[in-house]
């Protein structure tokens, strides 16, 4: 444990609790100045500084943005029949999952003459961003248009920052083709979500932007979505939180740990258990499992942000995980279906000791895009309905004026909206008439 500098907190007190599950906090504001200073200069510049930011950010010279018909197709044969045959499976998975979650529309008459109903209705435009460099996402890809292309989004732009080659990931090409996107781009970070708000010649404007990204793909979503454009959720570096009984299997919690580590060196992990035996065995064990990991430096900096914690017994556990509200949780106890009833806020939940988070991850079905820094009190993870808007509708027959007017005269009186009485009381006196 010396090398990893876990943190580890023996039975604190409740006092201590919200202190203890505080992400690291950054200082954001030069960050946000240089993302502020990028944006508008897509908006003004276009495709010519989308091709600029390229060139300095992934080193890359593009003559063009788009991803061509024949590159898509080439894609195809650059994967071996495992690896697509793997893409199909998750693919399926995922679409028969949301799929499930089609609204079917409500109905109701809520007065005699008053009749209300409610229909959902896809987002016409939506952009996908998937990252690159040294974890190119393509299943990400996966978890954003498959639940697009169900709900009914018109067109659905995608845009992935390419290699120095000028090339894009074959995984995240194939995986497009899968999954039914429209139009892809060569194009990452700031630039990305930059050209995808406000519209350059070649990348069009949507209307939610969706994925995951780096501090500044982050802090470029928040800054479009306060005048431009929706995203998806606000969100920080990717966590996990795993509850463990005495009985749990050691190898499994500190692998646990470590797939979530390895995401990047801002990552979080915690574990929460009540067996001090745990405890020793995890570290112990998660520290053999990193020196094995090609991506260990990653890790081993992401461990020093993490931290194990003893609790009185497992209902503290519960307790202590709806307060940090974690994006994943996973809970490998004995009686984890009693558990979880008690989970209030989390993104997605692992439940035993075979359902490992890489199974949300890729191919279970559910969706891998979650909200992140206890965001979860308040944000679901990326469903169907991220992808939809919900339209009320109302008639209202001469009963119905009848039936309601004169609440509604009187309620607009008070609030002192006397236009908004008027437009119920010339109905009223239409009636009458």
């Amino acid at each position: 444990m010396r090398n990893l500098r876990m943190i580890i907190i023996r039975h604190p007190k409740k006092s201590e609790w919200n202190a203890i599950v505080e992400r690291p906090h950054l200082d954001v504001s030069r960050l946000n100045a240089t993302v502020a200073a990028i944006l508008d200069d897509i908006r003004v510049g276009g495709d010519e500084s989308v091709k600029k930011y390229e060139e300095k950010f992934d080193r890359v010279s593009l003559a063009t943005l788009a991803v061509s018909s024949e590159e898509i197709a080439e894609s195809e044969s650059l994967l071996d029949d495992d690896l697509k045959d793997a893409i199909w499976l998750a693919h399926s998975n995922i679409r028969q999952f949301h799929a499930a979650q089609i609204f079917k529309g409500v109905e109701i008459d809520t007065q005699q003459g008053v009749h209300c109903c409610q229909k959902s209705v896809a987002i016409e435009k939506v952009g996908l961003y998937i990252p690159g460099g040294t974890a190119p996402l393509f299943s990400t890809v996966l978890m954003l248009a498959t639940p697009a292309k169900i709900a009914g989004c018109k067109e659905i732009v995608l845009c992935t920052p390419p290699s120095p080659d000028g090339k894009v990931n074959p995984a995240i090409l194939y995986s497009a083709k899968v999954a039914g996107v429209s139009r892809i781009f060569k194009c990452g970070g700031v630039q990305a979500i930059g050209a995808m708000a406000y519209g350059t010649e070649s990348i069009p404007k949507v209307f939610k932007i969706f994925g995951p990204g780096n501090q500044y793909v982050m802090a470029a979503k928040q800054q479009v979505s306060l005048h431009d454009v929706a995203i998806d959720m606000p969100a920080g570096p990717s966590e996990v939180c795993v509850i463990a009984d005495k009985d749990a299997d050691v190898e499994f919690v500190a692998a646990d740990l470590l797939s979530q580590a390895e995401h990047g060196v801002d990552s979080q992990v915690i574990l929460i258990t009540d067996s001090e035996d745990i405890i020793n065995k995890v570290a112990e064990e998660t520290e053999r499992q990193l020196a094995l990991l090609p991506r260990r430096d990653i890790a081993s900096k992401s461990l020093e942000n993490s931290k194990l914690i003893l609790v009185d017994n497992l209902n503290e556990a519960m307790q202590l995980s709806n307060i940090y509200a974690p994006e994943h949780l996973i809970i490998q106890t004995e009686n984890y279906a009693d558990l979880a009833l008690k989970v209030v806020n989390a993104g997605s939940v692992f439940l035993g000791k075979y359902a490992c988070e890489s199974a949300g991850d890729y191919a279970s079905g559910t969706n891998h895009t979650l909200p992140t820094h206890g965001y979860a009190t308040a944000y679901s993870g990326v469903n169907l309905d991220s992808y939809c808007r919900k339209i009320t509708f109302q008639h209202l027959s001469e009963d119905g004026v009848r039936n309601i007017g004169k609440a509604v005269e009187l309620m607009a009186e008070a609030e002192g909206l006397h236009a908004h009485r008027n437009a119920m009381t010339v109905r009223l006196k239409k009636l009458k008439s």
